[in-house]
């Protein structure tokens, strides 16, 4: 568990090195965004690890990724995300609902790809975002082990797949 001290101290050397990192200053060579996925790497070790999230877990998340982290808590507060594993192989993806009326639902691999078009315009073209709400969301809910599981035939999943 994260103490509220301990918080600070996070915030303010995350801070230090976006300052560092804006600035030109930094020696290492390494990106803010490095140091931001480090820690939060650290974070979603430590939920996973006990399949529940504190507070200050949240906060510093919220920190880290924003306004798409507020957005990810709405879907994964509305069991939005199913995990869709492919048997025998046990091989999986998420599927996340978006926030529009429309509940469109969204394949993506918690870590490294969405479907979604915030996940090309903002993570990839412009390099804005660590990931959309839908990854965050996706991994939130695989991580405190509360995800909609749904089992389907590997060649079903291979389907599925195929229109990505």
């Amino acid at each position: 568990m994260v103490t509220k001290p301990a918080f600070f101290i996070l915030h303010s050397f995350i801070f230090h090195c976006a300052v560092v990192e804006f600035r030109g200053e930094n020696p290492s060579g390494f990106k803010m965004m490095s140091t931001c996925s480090l820690v939060a790497e650290s974070i979603w070790q430590a939920i996973e690890s006990t399949r529940s999230v504190t507070d200050d877990q949240l906060s510093i998340l919220h920190f880290i990724y924003g306004k798409n982290f507020e957005r990810a808590t709405r879907i994964f507060d509305q069991r939005g995300v199913k995990r869709i594993s492919g048997e025998p192989s046990g091989r999986s993806i998420f599927q996340v609902v978006g926030e529009s009326r429309r509940k469109e639902e969204y394949l993506c691999f918690a870590e490294h790809y969405c479907a979604c078009y915030s996940f090309f315009y903002d993570i990839v073209n412009r390099g804005e975002e660590l990931c959309c709400k839908h990854q965050l969301a996706a991994r939130l809910a695989a991580s405190t082990g509360t995800c909609i599981d749904v089992k389907v035939s590997d060649e079903e999943l291979a389907l599925l797949l195929s229109k990505l």
